[in-house]
């Protein structure tokens, strides 16, 4: 009786966010096997693989997988590394150190939407925009960033929101590092150089695979960015896996291969995740 009392109390919320989860995703599995396009919603035949033949055959596909790797990547490897320097940097103590520490993880709390609306007109617009103020300022001709590198603009925008996360879990786990370990190897004779690589950066081993990790999985889905700045243009230069699928639903109303879309992202997700937990496992041991 012990035993079940906690597991009946908590059955109704396992129950809901098993439906939660498993709802959506039975009816995409069903979705990307039959045809199935809103402009013809009567019709749903059989598909087999079609679906998901159509969709690999896209010739938006390899440059959304490549754009997809090429963003991740560039923001993942861009926050680990200012994110140690940037808590490396307010570790130490100086006044006002609390209200710097509070500023440097703010964009983490700002929606996409918002994130995506900000760099847009106030950062990159080629006439108004603080960038273009700045290169004028020192005479050159302002750049229009949306247009000439949307890609590159898309991985300042997220990597701008991200940074603060990556930051607060380096700045943590500094907390912990050990002073006297430190101390004792300054007065050894061993430089900054070496403190650093031999002590701080093995210490911060595990969090920066932590940090990884979460940023990986969750820009497999960056969408909002790339929706509001650029449309996944010029051509397909920004587009990936996310907005392809979102072209393929709501611009060609083809649920099917969308959803054919949408499955080939949670397994490639699944994989991405089953593999950085893995790495992970080993680093923890």
């Amino acid at each position: 009786m012990n035993r079940l009392l906690p597991r009946a109390l908590m059955a109704p919320a396992v129950i809901a966010l098993f439906l939660w989860m498993i709802v959506p995703l039975l009816m995409t599995l069903y979705f990307s096997f039959v045809n199935y396009n809103l402009l013809q919603p009567g019709e749903r035949t059989f598909a087999g693989i079609d679906n998901f033949q159509y969709f690999v055959t896209d010739p938006d596909f390899w440059p959304a997988v490549g754009n997809t790797l090429l963003l991740i990547g560039s923001v993942v490897v861009g926050t680990v590394v200012l994110g140690v320097l940037l808590a490396l940097l307010v570790n130490e103590p100086f006044p006002g150190r609390g209200i710097v520490r509070v500023l440097l993880i703010s964009p983490f709390f700002v929606m996409p939407a918002v994130n995506a609306l900000l760099w847009k007109h106030m950062m990159m617009n080629p006439i108004y925009g603080i960038l273009a103020d700045l290169w004028r300022l020192f005479g050159a001709q302002p750049v229009d960033w949306l247009t000439d590198w949307p890609l590159l603009s898309v991985i300042v925008m997220v990597g701008w929101q991200w940074l603060p996360f990556a930051c607060l879990i380096f700045i943590t786990a500094l907390q912990s590092l050990d002073r006297e370990q430190m101390e004792a190897a300054r007065m050894d004779g061993a430089s900054a150089t070496q403190r650093f690589f031999y002590l701080t950066l093995p210490h911060l081993g595990r969090p920066m695979a932590v940090v990884v990790m979460i940023e990986m999985i969750f820009l497999l889905s960056v969408f909002a960015e790339i929706a509001i700045t650029t449309n996944g243009g010029p051509g397909n230069a920004s587009t990936n896996l996310t907005y392809l699928i979102f072209k393929q639903s709501l611009m060609n109303f083809d649920v099917g291969v969308a959803s054919a879309g949408a499955l080939f992202a949670v397994i490639l997700a699944n994989i991405v995740a089953a593999f950085l937990i893995r790495i992970i496992g080993k680093n923890l041991d």
